[in-house]
C-alpha cells in the first residue's frame, strides 16, 4: 500500500460512512498506517459530517475503530 496522508484517508472514511460503510475496514487499516507514519496517536473527526451524529453514533464509531487499533476523537 502506498503512504496516505491522514487527511486523505479521513475524507475516504467520511465517504465510506455516507455510502453505508463501504470498504470501511480497508480505510481504517489505511488510517492506522497513516497515523503510524505521522507518529500520531489518534484520529480526529468532525461530528457534523457523520451520518449518525448523536452520542450513540459517536460511541459506536469510537468502539469500532478502537477494536481495529485506532483511537478516535471528535473536534
Amino acid at each position: 500500500m502506498s503512504a496516505d496522508s491522514i487527511e486523505a484517508v479521513t475524507e475516504d472514511i467520511y465517504t465510506a460512512l455516507q455510502n453505508d460503510n463501504e470498504d470501511i475496514d480497508r480505510h481504517i487499516a489505511r488510517l492506522k498506517e497513516a497515523l503510524a507514519a505521522a507518529g500520531a496517536k489518534q484520529a480526529a473527526f468532525d461530528p457534523a459530517r457523520l451520518v449518525q451524529n448523536n452520542r450513540a453514533g459517536r460511541k459506536l464509531m469510537q468502539a469500532y475503530f478502537k477494536k481495529r487499533g485506532v483511537t478516535v476523537v471528535f473536534e
